[in-house]
């Protein structure tokens, strides 16, 4: 082989190499699937969202399926107006993490059809000075191990860096990927956090943070019950109040009718049984002795009013 036969043969050898390295990096930076829209799906009250689900296919041989509302002023190329006329609809949503394009066919305010999702490389790094690295698994959330998926789902929760600095602000400690997608899907922020700590609890965690979100915990409440006397309770009592519906109306009522030092785990129980204000009054009409175990038995039909012998 001649010399410039070989350097042609090498020139074209190189070419390959740098063709297939450009598509392994492309296929690596993408993610295709199924896509659904459906407009009616939303509450009557919601008409500026609409409901886009999106399917793919895991690596390990199953499927991804993720469905939520986003607004139509989120994406680009469709609107309310455009889904309900029907037709072959292309549309993309565009985040700080990636861009998803659909290509939809809508008849009568449904669509069906397929995606492409383009990561953004240059959020992994923006982020990773941040402190948290898209690129390493975070069981935590249970996310496969690969950078892209992760991706994917911070750009259909809207994972940005903004939102990282804003958690980051409020300082509680070291926090990873895991904690953004829960910052995200419970709307846990800066301000928030804030908030939680200013009530004074000890040793607030960011988990606290997302179980307050998902118990309807907010500062306001947290000071209600410090003011009916239930400053120095755990935070998981203030959980489990909310589960009970233990509000401070209820506390009120039930002190009303003499109930002045309960504690939480008896509040729980009167709450389970049903045993308030109006019932109270009843069974101490009925000789029954204030005591919440007693009520408990009348409640559920195995109190006996003891006679007294002579």
């Amino acid at each position: 082989m001649s010399k410039i036969s070989k350097t042609l043969f090498r020139s074209f050898l190189a070419l390959i190499i740098i063709v297939i390295g450009n598509y392994v990096i492309v296929a690596q930076n993408t993610l295709t699937g199924e896509c659904r829209a459906d407009v009616r799906a939303e509450k009557a009250d919601k008409t500026d969202k609409i409901q886009l689900s999106f399917s793919r296919s895991s690596e390990k041989g199953g499927r991804n399926n993720m469905s939520s509302g986003f607004a139509y002023s989120d994406l680009k190329g469709l609107t309310r107006e455009q889904a309900l006329a029907g037709g072959q609809i292309r549309f993309s949503l565009e985040r700080e993490a990636g861009t998803i394009v659909c290509d939809a066919n809508f008849v009568n305010g449904k669509g069906t059809g397929t995606f492409i999702f383009t990561a953004n490389r240059s959020f992994v790094d923006a982020m990773k000075s941040r402190g948290f690295d898209f690129e390493k698994s975070d069981s935590k959330y249970g996310d496969e191990d690969n950078v892209v998926n992760r991706l994917f789902a911070a750009t259909t929760l809207n994972v940005t860096t903004a939102l990282a600095d804003d958690l980051l602000s409020a300082n509680f400690g070291k926090l990873d990927t895991g904690d953004l997608f829960k910052a995200a899907i419970f709307k846990v922020d800066g301000k928030f956090a804030r908030e939680m700590k200013e009530t004074g609890f000890k040793n607030l965690t960011f988990e606290d943070l997302v179980k307050a979100r998902i118990f309807k915990i907010d500062a306001e409440y947290v000071r209600s019950v410090a003011a009916m006397g239930f400053a120095d309770e755990p935070f998981e009592t203030l959980v489990k109040m909310r589960i009970f519906k233990i509000t401070p109306e209820f506390i009120s009522e039930v002190r009303n009718e003499g109930f002045s030092n309960l504690e939480i785990e008896q509040l729980v129980k009167m709450k389970i049984f049903k045993i308030d204000g109006e019932f109270i009054r009843q069974a101490r009409s009925e000789g029954v002795p204030m005591d919440v175990e007693k009520l408990v038995q009348k409640r559920i039909g195995v109190y006996r009013v003891k006679k007294e012998v002579y």
